[in-house]
């Protein structure tokens, strides 16, 4: 048995109370009382508009941290965006609740986006309530700070409302340009967006299911890095993908949770979210979203025509489905957020050989390390060796036929994200 085994599952399945889908349903009905949180909406109003909104969301993140001796501080960030749904310009702001961790500057980010809109993305003044798209993920933030305020971490846990997604991402870029200004080293993004319904276009019931979506080839690499990662055959490999296989695994070990669709694309079909932001710039990132998507309930004024009801209202939501989406959320950053950072220049040789050598960098605070590895054919790590030095050789492993990669094991066995192993590019000296 591996040396790490037990504890690494007793840090996936954290003992966390289960989310409330009273309190979801609480912090959702508020958010679409505020009428309209376009982003371009009112902000002085104290009961109508984003203003109203964002003010709340901080007055949220100032009541956990008052039931744990202030661990959450609040930081609002913002800046003033342009572009063709925002031709005269709008100031974009996000509230942070920041859970600084052992390492202040090792963070997980948990986000969500808290601007809705009608049909007409310009329109500033009709009834948006948003309830799925998106109060639903910014109750999940909220409700995961709830749960892991209760607990310290080795990384700083960032719990992010966005503004300003319909008209661009511009939210999301914000923290991601924040996150590089401030030296932040992000181990994880996890992008809540339309997480609360089960009942999608035509009536489909899908109750069992949540789609994470995860970049192959990455946003930021270079051309000539992308043909490295593909002549090394890791395109299905890469820092995102790997956290969304992680998020996989973790959802498997949570009693009557949900089946993680890992979906092999970046977003939905020809759309986008405010992960991308951090792909960019090189951050590990997902997105969570419901497995059936109605789209009548998305984007739309509200109304009601030939029997059929539009508007994203907060019928349309499944409360006991979002807390299990939550419950995903919370074991995930429980478990990044309590082991070391992934290693790095992971490399393997082998060649004409039947054994395959393995060496990494050495990461900080890290109690072991383990080796995975499948045959070529295969999607999932099918086998593992734990060790404590920065090598290992495979033995009667062909390294033409394998795919190797090494994560770090903290003291208490929590697992960070596996990372691919490819040709040594480390100079020499």
């Amino acid at each position: 048995m591996p040396i790490f085994a037990a504890p690494l599952l007793l840090a996936a399945a954290a003992p966390y109370p289960a989310p409330s889908p009273v309190r979801l349903k609480a912090d959702v009905t508020t958010m679409v009382g505020f009428g309209t949180r376009h982003t371009a909406s009112i902000t002085t109003d104290p009961k109508r508009g984003i203003g109203a909104a964002r003010n709340w969301a901080a007055s949220r993140f100032q009541e956990i941290a008052a039931t744990c001796g202030g661990c959450i501080t609040v930081d609002r960030i913002s800046r003033r965006f342009t572009g063709p749904r925002a031709p005269t310009g709008v100031v974009v702001e996000d509230v942070l609740g920041i859970q600084k961790g052992r390492d202040p500057n090792r963070v997980v980010i948990v986000g969500a986006h808290i601007d809705s809109r009608v049909t007409d993305v310009m329109n500033v003044t009709s009834d948006a309530p948003g309830a799925n798209d998106n109060a639903s993920g910014v109750a999940l933030v909220l409700e995961a700070a709830r749960l892991l305020s209760q607990r310290q971490f080795d990384a700083t846990i960032v719990y992010a409302v966005f503004s300003g997604e319909e008209q661009g991402l511009w939210g999301a870029e914000l923290l991601a340009d924040t996150a590089k200004a401030r030296g932040w080293q992000v181990s994880a993004m996890l992008n809540n967006d339309i997480v609360g319904n089960t009942v999608g276009q035509g009536g489909v019931r899908v109750a069992d299911k949540v789609r994470v979506f995860s970049e192959g080839i990455r946003a930021s690499e270079d051309l000539i890095a992308q043909q490295g990662r593909r002549a090394e055959g890791g395109e299905d490999d890469g820092p995102s993908r790997a956290l969304a296989k992680a998020i996989d695994g973790i959802a498997r070990d949570i009693p009557g949770g949900l089946d993680v669709m890992i979906d092999r694309r970046p977003d939905r079909f020809g759309r986008g979210g405010d992960h991308e932001p951090f792909l960019k710039l090189g951050y590990p990132a997902v997105r969570f979203s419901v497995a059936a998507e109605n789209w009548d309930r998305q984007h739309q004024d509200l109304r009601t025509e030939k029997g059929v009801v539009y508007g994203d209202t907060i019928e349309g939501m499944d409360f006991p489905y979002l807390a299990k989406v939550t419950a995903i959320n919370v074991a995930t950053l429980s478990r990044i957020a309590s082991a070391p950072t992934a290693p790095e220049d992971v490399s393997i040789a082998g060649a004409l050989s039947r054994d395959t050598t393995v060496k990494w960098t050495a990461v900080p605070g890290a109690a072991g390390y383990r080796v995975r590895w499948r045959r070529n054919d295969a999607q999932n790590w099918a086998e593992t060796r734990d060790v404590t030095g920065t090598g290992t050789v495979l033995t009667q492993v062909p390294v033409d036929d394998n795919f190797v990669g090494v994560s770090a094991l903290s003291a208490t066995g929590a697992e960070s994200l596996v990372s691919f192993a490819g040709r040594d590019r480390r100079p020499t000296r």
